[in-house]
């Protein structure tokens, strides 16, 4: 071997060794449609710093051992590097990228070391901007018959990645789409079937349960026309970021909605109240995930949305099963809706995950699934009005049954009663003469017990009285004795001063005598005595006026007759009347309002108030024996058609127990022979007899008030 051969060879050897290799398959292209997911080469750009002409120079391409590569939910952007050979008479192929939900898609086509952009697609621009006007992204590729070319594949998304790389020609790719269009076409057209078919539904019964069946229907509708790439082309065309957005707020929104009608069409509250608990909380998740995705955290929120659906079929599942088991025929028909939707759910996912097939079934199960859920609801929804009016039938018949039967019963009763009736005739009539003997009697005891407590208020008030008047007659009388030893000496003094007068001196000589007299009998302070003792007489007399005018007020000998009164004027009288019990150690605080006159029977108004002040007095000194504390409010106040009198002490207090057997007849909390217990009782008829009511405020050991309310007019 020579040495330039041996050097070339050796040279050649370690070029093979250094240079980056990739394993990758090159794409035989001969007709129809083809996946090559599992003949392309990756790499991961986890910082998002490569070019085109650095990702196809790097040496961490790895090839991919999946059908359909699936990224998950990443931040990387991803290059797919892949060569096609054409071995067809045709040039011109298509690639599609059968995700809808790409934000980034751009295709480059490598000659030699030089990298160039032949197509640019993605979500993230407006739609009217594609070459091919399809849901999904189609780009161009020219490949000659026989002859090899490479290409370049930039992808970049917030969602769940998934690349679908599908070659093929414009023939079969025109195909497909058709074939896509006619199943998307039928899965729309059934859902808005339904739609209006259960809006109509309920506009006829205004069961909620349809109404939220409808917005069920039209969020996963558009949910899924989101995920197919339709809403973009015909919804959203002109404004990428609200697409955007409706990728997580539409099937939040579905969820939403599917929730509430679980809850209404199988009363979750009533049949499962702890579950019905989890399903407010799915709700409250689903509203997180749309808020997030409308604060900008795109691939949160398809995380949180991911996640949320996932609880929200096995709660659900766990709902209806339970129910099932309870033999409740609407969740059996929502389990069933359920589980088909369901298994389209999980066909869709494994064909994502490469375990079923890229396929026309595995690609449609989730529509397939959402029409048929949605006819067996629609179905079980019918089922639901039906076992109503089933039920309700029953129930008319029962009651019909029942009725016949009562009616039956009845006439045989009649036969049997009429017979009693006779008899018992007889009886009643003695019961009642003997009830009639009876209750003459008990209003005779009744008016015994009135009049009873009457005198006993008259007692009291004939002893204040007595009290209140004595004082300022003794005041009278006891300034008579020295009024009359002074106008006694000031007679004198005159009769003295007229002897001076008829003397025969100066002028000078009798003004020193009368002066001289005037001093010894101590003139100016006579005076002023005498002024004392009429201004003391004068107020004995007022206030024995007083009295005799508030006992007059009191007493209202026209208490029979209905008549306009003034209710202030009633309680000062009543004041007046029982001044004596106050004992000058109760201090007694008036808050009168200016109230209209009321129509009402004065007198028996003024024992509603001696009777109330009264309990109160004694409730008071109970509490305050030891101390001069004790106070007694009464205010008055109106309004349009009620005035309001509020009696309140700061004395005993009453427990509840009391309170409820207050207005009892016979009932008292005073001791043996301090009271009757006829006084609250008479107060509480008094008021009702005037349309009125009153209410009682009591703590135990602070006090009570009492509040009368009255009307203006009777």
């Amino acid at each position: 071997m020579n040495r330039p051969f041996f050097r070339f060879l050796v040279t050649a050897i370690l070029i093979f060794i250094c240079t980056p290799h990739s394993w990758a398959d090159t794409v035989l292209y001969d007709s129809g449609r083809i996946l090559i997911g599992n003949q392309v080469e990756i790499l991961n750009d986890s910082l998002n710093k490569y070019t085109p002409q650095d990702a196809i120079n790097s040496p961490l391409f790895f090839k991919s051992k999946q059908t359909t590569p699936n990224f998950d939910i990443s931040n990387s952007t991803y290059w797919i590097k892949f060569s096609i050979k054409n071995i067809t008479s045709n040039p011109h192929l298509l690639l599609e990228i059968d995700n809808a939900l790409v934000d980034t898609c751009n295709l480059y086509f490598v000659r030699g070391n030089e990298v160039v952009l032949l197509q640019s697609e993605g979500t993230a621009k407006k739609y009217s901007s594609r070459r091919y006007k399809y849901p999904d992204f189609i780009y161009d590729l020219e490949v000659g018959k026989d002859s090899t070319v490479t290409y370049l594949l930039k992808v970049k998304s917030s969602e769940q990645l998934l690349v679908p790389m599908i070659v093929g020609t414009p023939q079969s790719m025109a195909e497909a789409q058709n074939t896509k269009d006619v199943i998307s076409g039928i899965h729309i057209g059934v859902l808005l079937v339904m739609i209006l078919y259960n809006f109509f539904i309920f506009l006829s019964t205004r069961d909620r349960s349809y109404l939220f069946y409808v917005l069920y229907i039209l969020f996963i509708g558009l949910t899924q026309t989101i995920l197919t790439g339709y809403s973009f082309k015909y919804l959203f065309p002109n404004n990428p970021s609200l697409f955007n957005y409706a990728i997580v707020v539409s099937p939040s929104l579905a969820g939403i909605s599917a929730i509430y009608f679980i809850k209404s069409f199988l009363h979750t509250r009533q049949r499962t109240p702890i579950l019905n608990k989890l399903l407010w909380i799915l709700v409250a998740m689903y509203a997180v995930a749309a808020s997030i995705r409308l604060a900008g955290f795109d691939q949160l929120s398809s995380r949180a949305v991911d996640i949320t659906a996932l609880l929200a079929a096995v709660i659900v599942y766990i709902i209806v099963i339970k129910l099932s088991l309870q033999n409740y025929r609407p969740a059996k028909f929502f389990l069933l809706a359920w589980t088909i939707f369901i298994l389209g759910l999980v066909l869709f996912v494994l064909r994502n995950l490469n375990i079923l097939p890229y396929s026309n079934f595995t690609n449609y199960t989730m529509q397939v699934g959402t029409v048929i859920e949605v006819t067996l609801l629609s179905i079980a929804l019918a089922d639901k009005i039906n076992i109503l009016d089933r039920e309700r039938k029953i129930s008319q018949a029962e009651a019909l049954r029942v009725a016949q039967e009562n009616e039956r019963i009845i006439r045989e009763q009649n036969v049997f009663l009429e017979s009693k009736v006779t008899e018992r005739t007889v009886e009643l009539q003695a019961s009642n003469n003997e009830l009639n003997k009876t209750l003459k009697e008990l209003k005779d005891a009744e008016t015994q017990l009135v009049e009873s407590e009457k005198m006993a208020s008259l007692g009291q008030l004939t002893a204040g009285i007595a009290h209140e008047i004595n004082n300022p007659i003794n005041f009278v009388t006891s300034n008579i004795k020295p009024l009359k030893r002074d106008v006694s000496i000031l007679l004198d003094a005159v009769q003295a001063i007229e002897n001076v007068s008829i003397m025969d001196s100066s002028i000078a000589e009798k003004q020193k005598q009368i002066s001289e007299y005037k001093a010894e009998i101590d003139f100016d302070y006579l005076k002023e005595e005498i002024d004392h003792l009429l201004k003391g007489i004068g107020e004995g007399a007022s206030r024995t006026a007083e009295i005799v005018k508030g006992l007059r007020i009191f007493s209202r000998l026209d208490e029979d007759d209905l008549k306009k009164a003034d209710i202030n004027e009633g309680l000062d009288s009543t004041l007046v009347i029982i001044n004596n019990l106050l004992n000058n150690r109760i201090k007694v605080i008036k808050e009168y309002g200016n109230l209209p006159l009321i129509e009402c029977y004065p007198g028996k108004l003024n024992q509603v108030f001696l009777n109330m002040i009264t309990n109160a007095i004694h409730a008071i000194n109970k509490q305050h024996e030891t101390d001069d504390n004790g106070a007694l409010k009464i205010s008055t106040t109106n309004d349009e058609q009620n005035v309001y009198i509020k009696i309140k002490d700061n004395g005993t207090g009453m427990d509840e127990n009391t309170k409820k057997k207050l207005f009892e007849p016979f009932f008292t909390t005073k001791d043996v022979g301090e009271g009757t217990g006829l006084g609250l009782s008479i107060a509480y008829n008094t008021i009702k007899k005037h349309n009125g009511v009153i209410h009682v405020n009591s703590t135990l050991g602070e006090g009570t008030e009492f509040i009368i309310e009255l009307p203006i007019i009777h």
